[in-house]
């Protein structure tokens, strides 16, 4: 396409040209798909999962108490609440309601979406809660009184903003926020920390850490472990590279010199290194105990906790008051391990809970700070494609797994099954896929194939009632690639598809949709590609690159103008992911497979579904405005729906989320359902 862009006017979020062109869009493809038979039984269908009282309330420990957010059908907007476990166990717990965010925003008239809270230790009950305008990531912030439910008069407040802030104190936060010019850093982040004494103005507040502009955030937490209190900060380099740094209350930050694109955790006296490089000898994906005060001083002894292999990998970690529970990966699906220190010095490591194979397990919650046999507690949750989940208890040392809750099975999946294949890439790799649909197959059917390949982000076997009524309850199958560029195989898993290397993820997704169609399980007239944000990006290219394989495709909150993106709202952070444009041989790489400027006629084009939100101030609607413009230009078949509301889910409330899920499932099955020539 033309260097000149004819329609970066899109770009201007919120002006009255650009929302009459959206609202142009919307209702063409409101109408086309909501006019399907289908349509409103699919939306009541999915709101009815959405809004299912059985399902589960996951919970945090704060004390004496379980702390969950809550929406359902008379709370779209929903409600914060707490309860304890003895009541958590029973059928039908007594919750005590800490904030209404539906009476709320009628109060105020602003459509409040709740970002989260994060409750004060050692001190009063209050809580720092986090609301966003409509689902954008910049939110405000308000001190709540947890006994009495309402905000504290004259106490910590911020406006909207790319807010984060910890408790210190009862009368001390740190906060990283925008506090006017130089404050932020190119992508839009806080540029600096503050030390933020109640009753004192934010911009007066001493500035105790900062990064430069061109870092993508910086931010400061206080870590209460009794004992070992102690103050800390990060600034993120880019994505990938970030220095952590101890804070003394009158002095220079103390660097913890640790490889720059290290995962580092304070747990007690030790430093834990998760590594994604070699170092010290330990390949990357290792993890690694210090003794902190040793390493400070310049010693490098440590104890290796975990070591990946070929196919198995370390996907998380997370801390009791004395244990480690790891999170492994073996070709995509997981187990948990416990380890516990011995008192020789060594850990003992012992399973935690059973999971079953092609199913993934999570940890939802720690509660390491507590003073009493809660310090020892791990939740966890257990499920697969086709198994509802199930939410887990364990006090470390001690013996039994209880179950807390089991979600209902929400939709048929009698005669389904699920299987794990592989695929080869071009270059030979071997790219291990699901796909979950008859165990008995009659010919081809509708598939739809999800992918994400970015950010070392991995994709594992969960339960979707959205995706079991909307598809496989229809007759569809469903497939999920593990393509490179995510974390199923670690670090390296992700390196081979990092920036100029991005070609491995089209390549590996193109693979599998080749090899769903050589088993027989589909066809390319009956295959659809669906992905968002980075996967957005990943479908996109699918749809330039690649439009002989699929019948359908359908990119949501998209990236797809890689030419620009570095200068769209936060895209600036992710040129560690791609490649930065203002450099001439990574914008090559980037313009080689940018979809909005590989848009072309004479190959054909299978439909395609674009979707964003007005709201989404993480990746900007422009690229998915864009797209549709230039695909309208050139007379390419497409759908666009943009919500005013959302940010980058898309979807604020339950509502929202069913008619979207609604139009894209509409779509999918309007395109699949019926054996269709691909382009030639």
């Amino acid at each position: 396409m033309p260097e000149q862009d004819p329609y970066a006017w899109l770009e201007d979020v919120d002006s009255e040209a650009a929302l009459a062109w959206v609202g142009e869009r919307n209702a063409e493809t409101v109408a086309a798909l909501t006019a399907d038979p289908a349509f409103e039984g699919l939306r009541d269908a999915v709101r009815e999962v959405l809004d299912d009282t059985a399902r589960i309330p996951y919970v945090v420990r704060r004390g004496g108490h379980l702390y969950n957010f809550w929406r359902d059908h008379d709370r779209p907007l929903g409600m914060w609440r707490r309860t304890t476990l003895d009541e958590y166990r029973s059928p039908a717990p007594r919750w005590e309601t800490l904030l209404d965010v539906d009476a709320l925003a009628e109060a105020e008239g602003v459509r409040w979406v709740w970002a989260g809270a994060t409750v004060l230790r050692n001190g009063p009950p209050r809580a720092l809660v986090e609301l966003s305008r409509d689902g954008a990531d910049a939110t405000v912030v308000r001190e709540l009184d947890l006994d009495r439910g309402a905000f504290v008069e004259d106490g910590f407040r911020l406006p909207e903003a790319k807010n984060a802030v910890d408790w210190i104190d009862e009368d001390h936060v740190f906060v990283a926020t925008d506090t006017g010019p130089g404050s932020l850093t190119d992508s839009g982040y806080p540029r600096t920390v503050r030390r933020w004494h109640r009753g004192t103005r934010v911009g007066d507040a001493p500035v105790v850490f900062a990064g430069a502009a061109d870092d993508v955030s910086v931010g400061a937490w206080h870590d209460p472990a009794p004992g070992f209190e102690r103050d800390l900060a990060v600034r993120h380099r880019d994505f990938w590279h970030s220095e952590f740094f101890l804070l003394a209350e009158d002095g220079e930050p103390v660097r913890i010199e640790v490889p720059a694109d290290c995962e580092p955790q304070l747990h007690h006296e030790q430093l834990l290194v998760r590594l994604r490089s070699p170092w010290l000898g330990q390949p990357a994906g290792s993890l690694l105990a210090f003794p902190l005060d040793a390493f400070l001083a310049g010693e490098r002894t440590y104890e290796v906790l975990f070591t990946p292999d070929e196919r198995t990998v370390l996907e998380e970690f997370t801390t009791t008051r004395s244990r480690l529970v790891l999170t492994t990966l073996t070709d995509a699906s997981t187990q948990l391990h416990l380890l516990s220190p011995e008192p020789g010095g060594g850990w003992s490591r012992s399973p935690l809970g059973e999971v079953p194979p092609l199913a993934t397990a999570t940890v939802t919650a720690t509660s390491p700070y507590e003073d009493d046999e809660t310090a020892e507690e791990v939740l966890f949750d257990v499920g697969g494609f086709l198994q509802p989940s199930a939410l887990r208890r364990v006090v470390a040392g001690r013996p039994g797994v209880e179950t807390l809750r089991r979600a209902p099975a929400r939709f048929r999946t009698e005669g389904l099954c699920v299987r794990q294949h592989f695929a080869r890439s071009a270059d030979g790799t071997r790219v291990p896929y699901f796909v979950v649909g008859p165990e008995d197959r009659d010919g081809p059917a509708p598939t739809l194939l999800y992918g994400y390949g970015g950010f070392e982000i991995s994709l594992t076997p969960v339960y979707s009632a959205v995706t079991g009524r909307s598809w496989l309850e229809r007759g569809g199958t469903y497939a999920v690639a593990n393509v490179r560029g995510g974390g199923e195989y670690g670090p390296a898993w992700h390196r081979a598809a990092l920036g100029a290397r991005r070609e491995a993820a089209f390549d590996d997704f193109a693979a599998v949709a080749q090899d769903l169609v050589a088993r027989g399980i589909t066809t390319p007239g009956r295959l659809g590609a669906s992905g968002g944000s980075n996967g957005g990006l990943l479908t996109g290219v699918m749809l330039t690159r690649h439009p002989e394989l699929f019948g359908a495709v359908v990119s949501e909150a998209p990236l797809l103008d890689m030419a620009r993106y570095h200068r769209l709202l936060a895209g600036a952070s992710w040129t560690a992911e791609y490649g930065d444009p203002e450099v001439p041989e990574e914008r090559a790489h980037l313009l080689r497979w940018s979809p909005y400027h590989n848009l072309r006629t004479g190959h054909g084009s299978p439909p395609l579904l674009l979707t964003t939100s007005t709201r989404d101030d993480r990746v900007h609607p422009g690229h998915a405005r864009k797209m549709a413009a230039r695909m309208r230009q050139l007379g390419l078949p497409f759908e666009y729906f943009e919500n005013t509301g959302g940010g980058h889910s898309g979807a604020s409330d339950h509502g929202d989320a069913a008619f979207l899920e609604a139009l894209v499932h509409t779509f999918l099955w309007r395109e699949l359902g019926e054996e269709r020539r691909v382009p030639e």
